[in-house]
């Protein structure tokens, strides 16, 4: 299979090809028709398998030729659980879909709003957010949603494990009904299939592996340790075993890693 027996317009299959790519994934082949044809799709795809092509593709040749987003409104909108994740998504947006007559923008916490604000009052085809700064955009009238066409959910199982799902439903009850929406999960667990079955219609469904092979080949081990020079202890320790050649560590805050690489 190719992408150009995908149903795609030619401006996205040569964009795609100037990526590198000339075969779609197994997440793309099959969420890719499903998108176009107009159906709510769950996904359940890990990190690095291309789902996010899978939902953009489809997103940028359905919005191509339709009415344009007026004055602070959005007509298909992107929630990721962090900043990071929301950066990757836009530039995927603006690299996919430079050859369209799209417009494009990102907005997340931890920056100014304003700036954010007056990108919004031309009007967005495609916004990428997070779910509280997005909240905040909205109840300062930033942003409406009534040519609102699309609504996808990026990583939802995370989303709902930081402790969005209030803002999530808040943000969904304030978009059409008639809207598409869309829902790419690690796994369809829990929370995810309880919010999937409130904001989806009748969706195809699509699940690439089962969810009990994650990290099957991970090794996990918990150790407790407190704060007064055991947790150093512990992992010089750990990273002067001659069976470890590399690592990667993560901390809380900025300053616990600056002070732990130092």
């Amino acid at each position: 299979m190719s992408f150009d027996s995908l149903g795609l317009p030619d401006s996205l299959v040569k964009a795609v090809k100037e990526q590198g790519y000339t075969e779609p994934s197994p997440i793309q082949a099959q969420a890719i028709p499903a998108v176009l044809e107009g159906k709510d799709v769950m996904a359940a795809a890990q990190t690095g398998t291309g789902k996010t092509a899978g939902f953009t593709l489809p997103l940028l040749a359905n919005l191509e030729h339709g009415e344009r987003a007026k004055s602070n409104q959005v007509r298909a909108l992107i929630l990721t659980p962090t900043r990071e994740l929301a950066a990757q998504v836009h530039a995927s947006v603006e690299n996919y879909g430079k050859n369209m007559p799209l417009r494009s923008a990102v907005v997340f916490g931890g920056v100014k709003i304003n700036p954010q604000m007056q990108n919004l009052r031309r009007g967005v085809d495609v916004l990428v957010a997070t779910p509280g700064r997005l909240l905040d955009l909205y109840q300062q009238n930033a942003i409406r949603f009534k040519q609102l066409e699309v609504l996808i959910l990026d990583e939802a199982d995370r989303m709902l494990d930081m402790g969005f799902v209030d803002a999530v439903k808040t943000i969904a009850k304030a978009t059409p009904a008639s809207r598409q929406t869309l829902l790419f999960s690690a796994t369809f667990e829990g929370r995810v299939m309880a919010i999937a079955k409130q904001l989806l219609k009748d969706p195809a469904r699509i699940q690439l592996s089962a969810n009990h092979d994650r990290h099957a080949a991970i090794e996990q081990r918990l150790h407790h340790a407190d704060d007064h020079g055991h947790k150093h202890d512990l992992l010089s320790h750990y990273l002067s075993s001659t069976e470890l050649s590399q690592a990667v560590i993560f901390t809380a805050t900025k300053r616990g890693a600056d002070k732990l690489a130092r």
